[in-house]
């Protein structure tokens, strides 16, 4: 499998234009900086640090200007203003959103128009704002990777199934599908690192719930199958590989020792299945994520056998 980490970046207008309705943000200055890229997924209120003279703010980091920000700065004379906007509009930050509606002060409005620094404002109190932009910052700027694999739900564990084009397993996959496994994606698999260490994956949206089988084409599971048939996206708990059975190589047959395979730093259970002739490969992967299951349950057979 090849990772391929992202950039840990999301620019400012991506955020206005694909979740501005969600966060109920206006923009009211700055409009020409929404380039600007925002690199951290935490979030800063400055408070009453806001009057520092020397105050820094953390580089690429949204800033948030509630009501303790807004009422402390309406106090200040029009010079200590001036030397406050100042300050701030020359920070490297991608932008600043103002909770509660709170009107923005004309002085610190048009300090960041004049240096490019979106402002927003929007209905949403602080803490609901915090926490909706938290998510969605957690979630997009998490570490990032792709997999050519299928990953599916089978008896409630997430299963990566990895292994060469033409290995099968798309049709072992249309297999499990039929015992009652929900597929999240085909082909493309996108992963996501929440956390420190769990792996989210989901597919693609142009190849939701789409599946490629040849001999047949582009199929919809969701459509042929029923809703109950997929997932959009699922925390990935092992990983399995399909391999061609090699004569010449030595397989492991007992399961005495275990392996793991690292994406993004994370280590999974890592299973490799010789495939040929005769072998029904979904049965064998059922059986090895039911295995799998108990030994997360504490249950592990080869160490009853080992005795």
């Amino acid at each position: 499998m090849k990772n391929i980490e992202n950039s840990t970046e999301l620019r400012v207008n991506d955020l206005y234009e694909n979740r501005g309705s969600e966060l109920q943000i206006e923009l009211v200055a700055g409009k020409k900086g929404l380039k600007r890229k925002i690199t951290s997924d935490k979030i800063q209120k400055p408070g009453l640090k806001l009057l520092d003279p020397d105050i820094t703010l953390e580089s690429g980091t949204v800033q948030i200007l509630g009501k303790t920000e807004i009422s402390y700065f309406g106090k200040l004379s029009k010079t200590e203003k001036l030397r406050v906007t100042k300050r701030l509009s020359a920070q490297d930050v991608p932008c600043f959103i103002i909770s509660k509606e709170l009107d923005p002060d004309p002085l610190l409005k048009n300090s960041l128009n004049r240096k490019n620094v979106p402002l927003f404002t929007t209905k949403l109190y602080t803490g609901k704002l915090i926490s909706l932009l938290q998510d969605i910052l957690e979630d997009r700027l998490a570490p990032f990777a792709t997999a050519h694999g299928v990953l599916m739900d089978i008896h409630r564990l997430g299963v990566l199934i990895l292994g060469k084009s033409g290995i099968g397993k798309s049709e072992c996959a249309l297999d499990l599908i039929n015992r009652g496994s929900k597929l999240i994606s085909d082909d493309i698999v996108e992963i996501r690192k929440v956390g420190t260490s769990k792996l989210v994956g989901n597919g693609p949206e142009r190849i939701k719930h789409l599946m490629e089988v040849r001999g047949v084409g582009i199929i919809n599971i969701k459509d042929l199958f029923g809703t109950t048939s997929v997932m959009d996206k699922r925390q990935i708990d092992m990983v399995i590989e399909l391999v061609k059975w090699d004569p010449d190589t030595e397989y492991d047959r007992l399961g005495f020792e275990a392996r793991s395979y690292g994406i993004l730093e994370v280590e999974l259970p890592y299973l490799v299945i010789p495939v040929s002739p005769g072998r029904n490969t979904a049965t064998i992967i059922e059986v090895a994520v039911r295995n799998q299951l108990l030994k997360k349950s504490g249950v592990h057979s080869t160490e009853t056998f080992r005795v």
